[in-house]
């Protein structure tokens, strides 16, 4: 049975895939394949190639800013495919060389061997929900860049309010500010303006996050982690986007090494070295 199964590694690119072949049986042949486009057509051609007279496929690629739309649609044909972990999969020691056709062939020896670990791969209307928590995040970034700059600028000037920032009393005091030069009121202008259209993405994204728990199945988990102290909406319904069903992790240390909260160490026979969390896995969770 195992000679009717075709491991297929696919090294998957904005434009192209380069991909490669490894027959069935440890001892299989692994052959380079070749360089398709990155669309449905091209994708759908590799299928009824290596597909035929009965073969079983499975595929595999690596998780990366392509998403999972190869995934999706080679397993709606039918087709097992999994995405791996990048920082997961073996590598020789010594190894130097490294080329797309090369990856591509490791990917599918690898996957044959059993030796590659698997991401999970959400669906796309959990995917959207997401997309929609990670905006916010960057919003929230890009806000605090923006406050930075402003202050930097007022730093630099000898401007110093010395009270709590970004108040009402705070933005009153920066509304009043009078330099000698003419074109810093420009400047200052601009920076605040950037601020007030920072805030003002912020708050839309927050305000579409609590208008999408409506119709989410797991909106009661994120009603539950609520009733925790110091757990807002937001924080809440970021964590469960980037966890998913919960259920999944058979324990809870699975949990925390997902999300990089179990210690690292380094022991060697009697030797015990514990160091500080690993901080693998999900950063986006862990930060919540």
């Amino acid at each position: 049975m195992a000679d009717r199964i075709t491991y297929v590694g696919l090294d998957v690119h904005k434009d192209s895939i380069v991909v490669a072949v490894a027959a069935g049986g440890l001892r299989g042949e692994v052959r380079e394949y070749g360089r398709i486009a990155n669309t449905p057509t091209a994708l759908d051609r590799l299928l009824r190639k290596l597909g035929g007279d009965g073969m079983t496929l499975r595929f595999c690629y690596e998780a990366g800013p392509c998403g999972y739309g190869i995934q999706r649609r080679l397993s709606t044909g039918g087709h097992e495919c999994v995405v791996v972990a990048p920082s997961l999969i073996p590598k020789r020691a010594g190894d130097r060389v490294k080329t797309d056709r090369r990856d591509a062939a490791s990917l599918a020896k690898l996957h044959r061997a059993g030796e590659l670990t698997a991401v999970w791969v959400p669906d796309a209307r959990h995917e959207a929900k997401r997309d929609l928590v990670r905006a916010r995040l960057d919003a929230v970034r890009s806000l605090r860049r923006a406050r930075q700059q402003l202050s930097g600028f007022l730093l630099r000037h000898g401007c110093h309010y010395g009270r709590p920032a970004w108040t009402r009393l705070h933005r009153r005091w920066l509304a009043g500010l009078k330099f000698a030069q003419a074109v810093h009121h420009i400047v200052l202008e601009d920076y605040i303006a950037a601020v007030e259209a920072a805030e003002a993405r912020r708050n839309r994204l927050t305000a579409q996050i609590e208008a999408m728990l409506s119709d989410w199945t797991l909106a009661p988990v994120v009603a539950a982690l609520q009733t925790m102290r110091g757990m807002a909406l937001v924080n809440a319904a970021s964590l469960i986007a980037e966890l998913g069903d919960l259920s999944r992790f058979a324990n809870p240390r699975q949990l925390m090494a997902y999300l990089g909260l179990v210690p690292s160490e380094h022991s060697s026979g009697g030797s015990v070295k514990r160091g500080g969390i690993t901080k693998a896995g999900n950063a986006a969770a862990r930060r919540c």
